[in-house]
């Protein structure tokens, strides 16, 4: 699945905050049987540099990490504070490596929703159990442990393998948004799907059934 778009920052410039739990969704960690969602912290810029591999596999997210300047240009914008942000590292309990990362964003406590994205995975955990138990815990955390009521994705509107992996999910699609967010030189037609409170038992009995597999 792939992000939004990560602004780009200067890390020369910007202090690295490292996570903390003050946010309403926490920091985690969230541990399920193949994979365990922690913090992203500084220090995992290294193993995040080496995730990505072919970069045009995500021509549609530009500010996925390729290497160690842009790993650790991801991670200072991912901790910009766990009221905005919730990155995690996905790690592989097969190996205990990092294979990939994921957010909370646009976190709104007040109206107990948040979106879920800034997600890429190394080549060689795509079709596997993998994003299947990483969202499995993002939902279940959500919804059962803070009592959220509606979870969001965003995607670039061409993006027809994300699009599918979020539907897959169990996701209903809302619409466009219309010149949403900056993409290269231009502007990107976002595609909006949510998963409510109503929605999630359905979509947990899929999810544990594609993990099963």
């Amino acid at each position: 699945m792939i992000s939004p778009e990560i602004p780009r920052l200067d890390p020369l410039h910007r202090p690295r905050i490292e996570p903390d739990v003050s946010s309403w969704l926490g920091t985690g960690p969230l541990v399920g049987e193949r994979v365990t969602l922690r913090p992203l912290t500084v220090h995992d810029a290294p193993a995040l540099a080496r995730v990505v591999g072919d970069p045009a596999r995500f021509r549609w997210s530009p500010g996925v990490p390729v290497d160690l300047t842009s790993a650790q240009r991801f991670i200072d914008a991912a901790n910009v504070g766990p009221d905005a942000r919730v990155a995690f590292a996905v790690v592989d309990n097969v190996d205990g490596e990092i294979v990939g990362s994921t957010s909370f964003y646009e976190i709104d406590h007040t109206h107990r929703s948040a979106c879920i994205g800034y997600t890429f995975y190394a080549e060689r955990v795509q079709g596997t159990t993998v994003n299947p138990t990483a969202k499995y815990l993002l939902l279940r955390h959500a919804f059962e442990d803070c009592g959220a009521v509606r979870v969001t994705w965003h995607t670039h509107e061409h993006n027809a393998q994300s699009r599918a992996a979020i539907e897959k999910l169990g996701a209903r699609f809302e619409g466009l948004l219309r010149k949403h967010r900056r993409f290269g030189g231009g502007w990107r037609t976002t595609a909006l799907y949510s998963m409510t409170d109503d929605d999630w038992p359905v979509a947990k009995d899929i999810l544990l059934q594609r993990m099963s597999t």
